[in-house]
Parts: C-alpha cells; sequence; structure tokens
C-alpha cells in the first residue's frame, strides 16, 4: 500500500500532520488494504536461466563501511520477516503495543523497521496479519494501523514530496525562523561528532540510547526522539545538529536512509509535522524533551544497565565538564 501516487491530494498539504492525512487515508483502506492476488504462472517461456550468483564475489566487492559491526538478532529474509511478524502477534508485544511501546524497558514493539526498510516484507502483509490475528487487542490493532499505515505514509510522501527533506529549510517557516533566532544561544554542553558517535556524553540515558544503535542496529523508536533533541541541544548550530543526527542514523541503523529515519530527525529538530511551543533557548519553538520527563515515563536506571559504558562514560563526560567550568 503506497500513496505517493497522490490518491488523498496529500503532496497539497504536505507542511501539516497526521491529523491532515490521517482521515484520508482512512478513507481509502477499503480500497487499498485489501489481500494480494493469487499468484499466477509466469505466461512466458524462459529460454534460458541465468548463471548461478556468485554471492562470495558480490560480498568481496562491496565498498561498505566494515566498521560497523553485525547484529545478532535480527536474520535477514522473507521468512525470517514472516516470523518476526508472527512473533510479535502471538508472543505477547502486540497486546503491549497501545499502552507501553513508549516504554524502551518492555518488549512491546514489531522490530519489522529493518526488514521493511530492505523490502523483505510490505507493509500491507503486516498490517493484514495483524488486523486479521490481533482482534482480541483492538486498541494495539488500531495503535499498529497508526504506526504502519499512517505515519509511514506521512513519511514517505513527505520525502517524494519535498526536495529538501534533510534540511532546515524542509521545515515551517515559523521552525525556520525559531531556529535561527536561537542559532546563537549559549550551549551548557558541546560535544563534537566523534564524542556524540562514541557515546561521551554526561547524560547516561542518551549514551545508552546511543550504544543501542551501535551494537544493535537499532534504537528504540521513543528514544529516537530524545536523542535527536539532545543532538540539536548540545551542538553548535541546528544544521550541525541535523548533519550529525542524519549521519548517526544512518551509519547505525539497520532501517537508516528511509523516509521515517529522515522525518524523525527532522520532528525532532526542524519542528516537521508537528506545532509551535512555547519559547525556550535553543530549542525556540521547537518542542523540549529532557531527562526528568523520561524519568516520569519508565525507569531509566533499567534501561542503562544494559548498556554498561553509558554510565560511566556520564561520569567521565561530567567530570571533564566539571573541570571546563572552573
Amino acid at each position: 500500500m503506497h500513496t505517493t501516487s497522490c490518491q488523498c491530494g496529500w503532496h497539497r498539504t504536505s507542511r501539516l500532520g497526521a491529523r491532515t492525512l490521517r482521515p484520508r487515508i482512512h478513507k481509502h483502506l477499503p480500497r487499498y488494504l485489501t489481500d494480494f492476488p493469487e499468484f499466477t504462472a509466469y505466461p512466458h517461456p524462459l529460454s534460458a536461466l541465468p548463471p548461478p550468483v556468485d554471492w562470495a564475489a558480490a560480498l568481496e566487492s562491496l565498498e561498505v563501511d566494515t566498521t560497523v559491526g553485525r547484529c545478532e538478532w535480527c536474520k535477514p529474509g522473507e521468512k525470517e520477516a514472516m516470523q518476526t511478524l508472527m512473533n510479535f502477534v502471538a508472543g505477547g508485544r502486540l497486546k503491549r503495543f497501545e499502552k507501553q511501546r513508549n516504554d524502551p524497558t518492555i518488549e512491546a514493539l514489531s522490530n519489522l523497521s529493518p526488514y521493511l526498510h530492505f523490502g523483505q516484507i510490505a507493509s500491507q502483509r503486516a498490517a493484514l496479519y495483524v488486523k486479521e490475528h490481533g482482534k482480541s487487542h483492538s486498541g494495539s490493532v488500531a495503535s499498529f494501523i497508526e504506526e504502519m499505515v499512517v505515519r509511514k505514509e506521512l513519511s514517505d510522501n513527505y520525502c517524494h514530496y519535498q526536495p529538501q527533506y534533510d534540511s532546515l529549510l524542509g521545515g515551517a517557516q515559523w521552525a525556520q525562523d525559531s531556529l535561527q533566532k536561537h542559532a546563537t544561544d549559549p550551549r551548557e554542553y558541546l560535544y563534537s561528532q566523534e564524542e556524540l558517535e562514541q557515546g561521551l556524553t554526561h547524560d547516561d540515558l542518551w549514551n545508552a540510547a546511543q550504544l543501542q544503535m551501535v551494537e544493535e542496529g537499532k534504537m528504540h523508536g521513543f528514544l529516537r526522539m530524545y536523542w535527536a533533541k539532545k543532538i540539536l541541544e548540545w551542538t553548535i548550530s541546528p544544521e550541525e545538529a541535523l548533519r550529525i543526527a542524519i549521519y548517526l542514523n544512518d551509519r547505525f541503523q539497520l532501517d537508516g536512509r528511509d523516509p521515517s529515519g529522515y522525518v524523525g530527525c527532522m520532528w525532532s529538530i526542524v519542528g516537521v509535522h508537528d506545532m509551535g511551543w512555547a519559547e525556550r533557548p535553543i530549542f525556540g519553538k521547537i518542542r523540549f524533551m529532557n531527562y526528568a520527563g523520561c524519568k516520569r515515563k519508565f525507569k531509566i536506571a533499567e534501561f542503562v544497565a544494559k548498556y554498561k559504558k553509558a554510565s560511566k562514560n556520564a561520569a567521565i563526560a561530567g567530570s571533564e565538564n566539571k573541570s571546563k567550568s572552573k
């Protein structure tokens, strides 16, 4: 299912949010969210099959950053994608999805984004399966459809119709003006790209989120928002913050280089698909998130404990920042 052909006229209102797109998407769901047609035999004779693929040579020819390690939890392929979907529904995560998907200490996410990104499962397939097999969890099914269809289409359409999808120029004028007004505000903490990449900040939660991404190839969805907003707070300019956030996301996330990733960074740093909030230093009118807010939502220490270097790095960075301020 894909609406970039603009059956809903979304490109004419591409600066607005989900509340604009949602009713248009739901209006067309009966027409487009339908089962796949039966497969029929290929009608033309095959004169010759191509030679077998030399996978060893193909791997050898890749020009990729081999310093980024492999992840073990996500096995590639269509069968693994389908098994992940079935485990999500049958294993209890769908049941928890509606109310607990924003808690990184609880297993409630589908973990389908890498498979969706690489085309190993279709969002249509996932949405249909969850609707069929999750009928006893209607609230979670509705939340899943919101993420899988509405939010995904929102991101796809934005990147399709907005040529500045990875630039401050892709934000609404109020956001651009507000960020520029506060671009030179003093920062209590400033970190380089290298320090951020290694999770070397004073914030143990941020460090843990960064380490999760580097070590596992996927950061929890709620933490991606906090993670990107802190990059805005701790770098020299909003342009630099957006550049670093996209660089780190695309380098380490299995679902990097994806419309949802770009829009996630743009929402966090440039206010795309959001509204203006109370003005404050650095952020201007961009929505603010802080450590205390996360603390009210979940047990930070429980999540941080999973990543041994997070607290140690925070203690070191905290001591260094105190020394600089003297």
